[in-house]
């Protein structure tokens, strides 16, 4: 799946079947879903839940934050440093539970530069 390592797009599931097709047209859209969620399970890359529920992939697994937009529903890279980086703040999250914390998501939602 090429294609999500070389877009900055974060498609959906759907929007990778329609390019990959291009260049495979036999296959499926579950076998693309199924990779996706494999792939996403083993780290390979980021599973992104969006809040219109509707999952949206990106092979860039470095430490980064999104920007949603509620106007044209795209998902942006934030080149943003926050005060406490997320592997920290995980850790701090981890220390003051009582259970386990394994890591977390940061997705910030508004309008992009086009929508705003």
């Amino acid at each position: 799946m090429a294609f999500l390592g070389e877009t900055k797009s974060h498609p959906t599931a759907e929007e990778v079947y329609k390019e990959v097709r291009r260049q495979l047209a036999g296959i499926s859209l579950g076998t693309v879903y199924r990779n996706l969620n494999q792939l996403a399970d083993n780290g390979m890359i980021r599973r992104l839940h969006m809040q219109d529920g509707i999952d949206r992939f990106d092979a860039d697994v470095s430490e980064h934050y999104h920007l949603y937009c509620n106007g044209c529903k795209r998902v942006y890279d934030l080149e943003l440093k926050l005060p406490m980086q997320v592997s920290k703040l995980v850790k701090a999250a981890d220390k003051s539970s009582e259970g386990t914390v394994d890591g977390c998501v940061i997705t910030f939602w508004g309008k992009c530069v086009n929508c705003g």
